[in-house]
């Protein structure tokens, strides 16, 4: 099976907004990448915490699937528990959140116009009434994903090697060097699907050649970059390797 799949910008910060329909052909993999999802599926509100590995996602042709996509770092505070004790899992948000009040939001949900618009506006108002994301770890994705090393990341939010990795845990459900990994992979896949060669995508990535690269797609992916771009030009719509759909 495939997939139609679209996006847009959140007013969340830093998130997006997407929905996927399934459809006949061929799923490409959802790669790690730091982020948590807040996900409509069905009549059922659950969350998507980070990956460490590859999963191949599932579901009914024609079933339609909605989710709120929050940049590495952000989702902790909002959903008020840390990264990695949703590490690979996909749990009820009533598992978190008083039952009342998901039952109360997945009724709100139901008898939306555009689900999409008001599993939104469920993050809003839960961003209103929580703290901040940690500002460091933030600083710190934003500079792992421009390709810095965590050393000079560390040197840079002035944190050293334990305090950063204990914070990273926390905030990306994993230490730096993970994360590191996984937004790495991320560019390389993007240059690689924009028309760069294999070999220029793993050098601008910041992998030292090729086979490092390839390697990579074997520990995070599960697959090869050949296998992964074929699914994806089947896939109808590409769908971003980021993107969750059901467990």
């Amino acid at each position: 099976m495939g997939e139609r799949y679209e996006e847009r910008k959140s007013r969340f910060h830093g998130a997006i907004v997407w929905t996927l329909q399934v459809a006949h052909g061929t799923v490409r993999p959802v790669l790690p990448d730091g982020c948590m999802d807040l996900l409509w599926i069905g009549d059922r509100l659950l969350v998507a915490g980070p990956d460490t590995h590859a999963y191949e996602p599932s579901g009914v042709v024609g079933e339609r699937f909605t989710g709120i996509r929050f940049a590495p770092g952000t989702a902790p505070a909002l959903l008020g528990v840390p990264a990695h004790e949703l590490r690979d899992q996909q749990v009820g948000l009533a598992d978190l959140w008083p039952g009342v009040q998901v039952r109360v939001l997945a009724e709100r949900i139901a008898a939306a116009t555009d689900p999409a618009a008001a599993l939104e506006a469920v993050a809003l108002r839960r961003a209103a009434e929580t703290g901040p994301p940690d500002p460091l770890m933030r600083s710190v994705a934003v500079q792992l994903a421009q390709g810095r090393s965590v050393a000079a990341t560390a040197d840079t939010v002035g944190l050293g090697a334990r305090q950063l990795h204990r914070r990273a845990l926390a905030a990306f459900g994993y230490g730096p060097k993970t994360l590191a990994r996984a937004l790495r992979l991320q560019r390389a896949l993007a240059l690689v699907g924009s028309g760069m060669h294999y070999a220029d995508a793993a050098l601008a990535a910041g992998c030292t050649d090729q086979a490092h690269l390839a390697r990579e797609m074997r520990e995070l992916a599960g697959t090869t970059l050949t296998a992964y771009f074929a699914a994806s030009a089947n896939s109808e719509t590409a769908q971003p390797s980021g993107s969750r759909t059901t467990a």
